[in-house]
């Protein structure tokens, strides 16, 4: 009996008779304000039925520039010596300057004068032809364009610099200068032009005031005399007066980065050519040095005086003069860094 009693009791209590419910007072129930909104319902936003495209730009594509064939230089010296075949020059110990710069930079062992003798090459490394001339007069002037009408037009800067010249606009030889190596004389629009030829055919004694002022032009033409040209004296005599002019040359502000010198001769002694010449003005050793071609190399490639010239109005970006313009005379390019 006793035990139903207590099962009676724990049921009640279980089922909520053995608790009261606190009771809270109404005054204890916060009321809101008659004017208070009700709070707002959480309703879905509807889905939009128009798509929205954002708009991206094209990518702007920068080109990529293409690369000169010939650098752009801000000097080119050109020096001609007189009549000597390749073989008479390269390996030569009477010429230790030469070779040592012929190994060091780019040596051409294919490269041809026009023919022989000695004026029509100069004519031709300046003006693109030889004008019909060939032979070394005095008086067969020309009328025709030229690198260095080119070059002016251009804004650019040029001189020919010449041994032992006597005077502005001097026409004529002497014992040690000769016209036949001086191309400039023989063009009419320079010749017959005193402001023009007194200010741009000059004495070589005027280069060193030049590179140590910081005037040095853009385009040169140094043409030693006819002794250290190798004309009348022998291959040591030239190559001890080309030393001490080509370290003045490659001391000047840039010149190794941003200057080229060309060691070139007129002609050599043989009659082979290449590019079609024949009979052509020899096998010559020629030598481009610069910081930009490569050092140590020799080009085998065939080349005449037409591809001096129409490479080096490339590095100005110049039109290109006479038969320097025609395919068969192909620019240098394979020899630049």
């Amino acid at each position: 009996m006793k035990q139903t009693c207590l099962l009676l009791a724990i049921f009640i209590c279980l089922s909520g008779g053995c608790f009261s419910r606190p009771v809270i007072p109404a005054t204890s129930i916060p009321t809101l304000p008659a004017n208070t909104p009700e709070p707002p319902t959480a309703t879905s936003s509807p889905v939009p039925t128009e798509t929205i495209t954002e708009t991206i730009p094209p990518a702007t594509l920068t080109p990529i520039p293409t690369p000169r064939p010939v650098p752009a230089f801000e000097h080119i010296v050109m020096m001609l010596f007189e009549n000597k075949e390749f073989g008479f020059v390269i390996k030569n110990p009477q010429m230790p300057n030469y070779n040592r710069l012929a190994r060091e930079n780019t040596l051409f062992t294919q490269q041809y004068a026009i023919m022989h003798p000695s004026l029509p090459n100069y004519l031709a490394l300046i003006g693109g032809d030889t004008f019909g001339i060939t032979k070394s007069c005095n008086d067969c002037y020309i009328s025709a364009r030229t690198l260095v009408d080119e070059i002016e037009d251009a804004g650019l800067t040029w001189k020919t610099y010449q041994e032992d010249y006597p005077r502005p606009c001097f026409l004529g030889d002497t014992h040690i200068y000769v016209q036949k190596h001086n191309p400039f004389i023989y063009f009419d629009d320079i010749r017959l032009d005193s402001e023009r030829c007194a200010q741009h055919i000059v004495n070589l004694n005027e280069l060193p005031d030049d590179l140590q002022n910081g005037n040095l032009p853009n385009f040169v033409f140094i043409t030693p005399n006819i002794c250290n040209s190798a004309h009348d004296c022998d291959l040591k005599t030239a190559d001890t007066w080309l030393g001490p002019w080509v370290d003045l040359l490659q001391a000047y502000p840039g010149m190794r980065e941003d200057g080229l010198i060309i060691l070139t001769w007129d002609e050599g002694q043989g009659d082979h050519g290449c590019c079609g010449i024949e009979p052509g003005g020899g096998r010559v050793a020629t030598v481009f040095i610069s910081g930009r071609v490569k050092p140590g190399y020799q080009e085998d490639t065939p080349y005449s005086h037409y591809s001096i010239l129409k490479t080096i109005s490339a590095a100005f970006d110049l039109p290109y003069v006479g038969k320097a313009a025609l395919d068969e005379y192909p620019l240098i390019t394979g020899i630049w860094q």
